[in-house]
């Protein structure tokens, strides 16, 4: 004998909802925007990026010289490309 009585029908109902409340807030944080475009993602993303929203938001130096740096990053690889494709079509 295990010593263990069978679950009440409460019990298994409860127990199926906490299941189901799991796997809704596991599907949540995989699919993190379930409903937008993979373009709008991406853009969402480089918008992040390059506003420095992964820095520390309390340190203005830091937001604003790694918005100048990125920005110029972004600027001069743009320019780079135009360049070469300019140079290569000749």
């Amino acid at each position: 004998m295990t010593g263990r009585q069978p679950k009440t029908r409460q019990q298994r109902q409860n127990d199926k909802a906490s299941q189901a409340e799991r796997a809704l807030a596991r599907v949540d944080t995989e699919g993190e925007a379930l409903g937008t475009s993979a373009f709008a993602r991406t853009a969402n993303r480089a918008r992040d990026h390059l506003g420095a929203h992964d820095t520390d938001p309390n340190d203005p130096i830091e937001v604003w010289g790694t918005r100048i740096g990125r920005i110029g990053g972004a600027i001069f690889a743009i320019f780079l490309v135009l360049w070469l494709i300019s140079h290569f079509t000749r």
